[in-house]
C-alpha cells in the first residue's frame, strides 16, 4: 500500500492515523518485576494476608449486597451508568474540550499531560512556583499511577497521605493492594506497630482499637491540615457541562484538602469525564454501595474552579492521557475506560481474595487492572513483560461482570486480552504445538497413530495410572494436578470393536423398545 503524497519518516503513510502511545516503559507504577503468577505464590503462602484479605472482601460484599437489594431500580442504574459512560467515550475529544472551557472561565488553569513523565514535571514545576517544599494528598489512584510521590520527593518536596489507609500505606514503606482499601492486607496489630514506629509522638501504650489508631492519625493530620499551602487531589468525576469536580470519601481528610490550602492541583485522568451535572444522580447513588457498601458517601465535595475568598485561590486541573488514548483506540478493550474505581470486582474475585493486590504488580489489582493495566501500558514492552501475564490472572468465572455497577464484561476483555497476546507473541512453543495437533487432527491415519503411540506412555505412569509431573514444555499444567495416563485403548478403536459394535447394536435396540412402548413418543 502506497500512499500519494509518500511515506513519512514515522513509518506509517501520510493521512494514515498513528497508533496512539501507551504509559512510557520504566515510568510509574503500571509494571510489575515479576509474572503474576511468580508474584501470587508470595500472598498464597501468607496465611496472615489472605486471613485479612478473606475477612474485609467477605464483609464488603455482604454490606454491599444489602444495600443494593434495597434499590427496585438497582439493574436500571447500572443500565444507566453503562449508557452514560458509553456515550462519553464515544464524545470524549469534543467533551474534554467543553470541560476546558468551563474551567477556563471559572478561574481555573487546564494542563495537558500526554503522560506520567509530563504530569509529573507540571505538578512539581506548580508545586515550586508557590515556594512551599510540601503538599498535601487526596487518595488519589491516577498520581499513584504516574509515581508522583517518588517524583516529588526527588525534587526535595514532601508528599503527605491523608486518607487513613494511604497513611498507612506511606508510613510502612509499603505498596497499596487495593483500590478503595489500600491498606487491605494489614491488621489492627500491624498499623499499631507502624504507628508507634513512624509517628512523632504517639504514646507508647497505644490500643489497636480502631478508635484509638484513627485519633492518632487524626492528631499527626490535623497540624498539617491546618499549616500546608498546597494540596494535591485526583477526581472522581469531571463535569464536562459546568466545569465541575468531585470527589467523594469517607473520613472527611478530602474536604480539609480541597478547601483549606491556597493552592490546589487535581491530576485526573481524562476517562473520568462525565457530560452532565445530572448524571451524577446516578453514580452518587452506583458509586458508594458498590464500593463501601453505604446508601452515600459521607462526603462528596464538588467545586468549580476558583471563588474569591472562600477556598483554594489558585486551581489547576492536571488532565491525564498516559495510555488511555491507546485504550480508547481499541474498540473492543475500551469498555474497561468506563470503570469508576470501585473496587467490587475485586471483593467478588477469588483469584484477588487468595493473592492480594501486590500479585499483579500494578496501581490497579484484581479483574480491572488485569485488563486496565495492559491496555495503559501494554504487554510487549519488553521481553517476557509481566504485564503479559495479567490478562491470564483470572478463573473467568464472571463473578466480576456480574457485580460491576456500569456493567463492563471484564471476562470477554480478558479473553480479548489473551488473544492479543497470542497474536503479538509471534511463534511460541504452544503456536507450534497447535498447529502440528491441527495438521494430525485433519488426517485420520495420522491421529489414529498418535492415539496409538500415547498408548504407549502408560508405562510410564504411576501405580495410581497418573502422571505426578510432565516434561516441559507440559509441566505447566502438571504443577498443580495429576495427569491421567491415556487409556489402554481409545474410543475409536473400541467402537471399532467386536465389543463395541455389540454394545451399540444393544443400545440401539434398547432405544428402539423405549420408542416402541411410550405413546407419548413421536411415530
Amino acid at each position: 500500500m502506497s500512499s500519494p503524497t509518500g511515506p513519512s519518516t514515522s513509518g506509517t503513510f501520510l493521512g494514515m492515523p498513528a497508533v496512539p502511545p501507551r504509559s512510557p516503559h520504566g515510568t510509574g507504577h503500571l509494571r510489575g518485576e515479576r509474572t503474576f503468577p511468580k508474584a501470587a505464590h508470595d500472598g498464597l503462602g501468607d496465611e496472615q494476608l489472605r486471613r485479612n484479605l478473606g475477612k474485609a472482601t467477605h464483609s464488603i460484599r455482604a454490606k454491599r449486597l444489602a444495600v443494593t437489594g434495597e434499590l427496585p431500580d438497582w439493574e436500571q442504574l447500572r443500565d444507566a451508568g453503562s449508557a452514560i459512560k458509553t456515550d462519553t467515550m464515544n464524545r470524549l475529544p469534543e467533551l474534554l474540550e467543553q470541560l476546558e472551557r468551563k474551567v477556563t472561565e471559572h478561574g481555573g488553569t487546564v494542563h495537558w499531560a500526554r503522560d506520567g513523565v509530563e504530569a509529573n514535571e507540571i505538578v512539581t514545576r506548580l508545586v515550586k512556583r508557590t515556594g512551599n517544599d510540601e503538599v498535601l494528598k487526596v487518595k488519589s489512584m491516577a498520581t499513584q499511577e504516574i509515581g508522583l510521590n517518588e517524583h516529588l520527593e526527588s525534587q526535595g518536596i514532601t508528599a503527605l497521605e491523608t486518607d487513613l489507609a494511604e497513611l498507612i500505606v506511606q508510613l510502612a514503606d509499603d505498596r497499596p493492594s487495593h483500590i478503595l482499601v489500600p491498606a487491605i492486607h494489614r491488621n489492627r496489630e500491624e498499623i499499631r506497630e507502624i504507628f508507634l514506629r513512624r509517628i512523632p509522638g504517639v504514646d507508647p501504650a497505644l490500643d489497636a482499637a480502631p478508635a484509638e489508631l484513627a485519633a492518632a492519625a487524626r492528631a499527626y493530620l490535623r497540624e498539617k491540615f491546618m499549616t500546608a499551602k498546597v494540596a494535591v487531589s485526583g477526581a472522581n468525576f469531571g463535569i464536562a457541562e459546568t466545569g465541575t469536580l468531585s470527589v467523594v470519601e469517607s473520613e472527611g481528610n478530602g474536604r480539609m484538602c480541597l478547601t483549606m490550602p491556597e493552592t490546589l492541583i487535581t491530576v485526573m485522568g481524562i476517562e473520568k469525564l462525565l457530560p452532565r451535572f445530572q448524571d451524577l444522580e446516578v453514580f452518587l447513588q452506583l458509586l458508594p454501595r458498590s464500593s463501601t457498601g453505604e446508601r452515600m458517601n459521607p462526603y462528596t465535595s464538588l467545586w468549580t474552579g476558583v471563588t474569591p475568598g472562600d477556598g483554594p485561590q489558585e486551581f489547576h486541573l492536571v488532565l491525564l492521557d498516559n495510555g488511555r488514548t491507546a485504550a480508547l483506540a481499541d474498540t473492543i478493550g475500551r469498555e474497561a475506560l468506563n470503570c469508576i474505581r470501585c473496587s467490587a470486582c475485586l471483593n467478588v474475585c477469588p483469584v484477588y481474595e487468595r493473592t492480594g493486590g501486590h500479585a499483579y504488580g500494578s496501581t490497579y489489582p484484581g479483574p480491572i487492572g488485569a485488563v486496565l493495566t495492559p491496555q495503559l501500558a501494554g504487554m510487549h514492552a519488553a521481553k517476557d513483560d509481566p504485564n503479559s501475564s495479567l490478562p491470564y490472572a483470572s478463573t473467568l468465572c464472571g463473578a466480576c461482570f456480574d457485580a460491576c455497577p456500569v456493567k463492563i464484561d471484564i471476562p470477554s476483555l480478558l479473553v480479548e486480552l489473551r488473544h492479543q497476546h497470542t497474536e503479538q507473541s509471534g511463534t511460541t512453543a504452544e503456536k507450534l504445538a497447535m498447529k502440528a495437533a491441527a495438521a494430525v487432527m485433519k488426517q485420520p491415519k495420522l491421529f489414529t497413530a498418535a492415539q496409538k503411540a500415547a498408548g504407549l506412555g502408560r508405562v510410564l505412569a504411576g501405580r495410581n495410572g497418573t502422571f505426578s509431573r510432565l516434561p516441559p514444555p507440559l509441566h505447566g499444567w502438571s504443577d498443580s494436578r495429576d495427569t491421567p495416563a491415556p487409556p489402554k485403548q481409545s474410543f475409536r478403536s473400541w467402537l471399532a470393536s467386536a465389543e463395541g459394535a455389540a454394545t451399540m447394536r444393544a443400545a440401539a435396540e434398547e432405544g428402539a423398545w423405549h420408542t416402541d412402548d411410550d405413546p407419548q413418543e413421536a411415530p
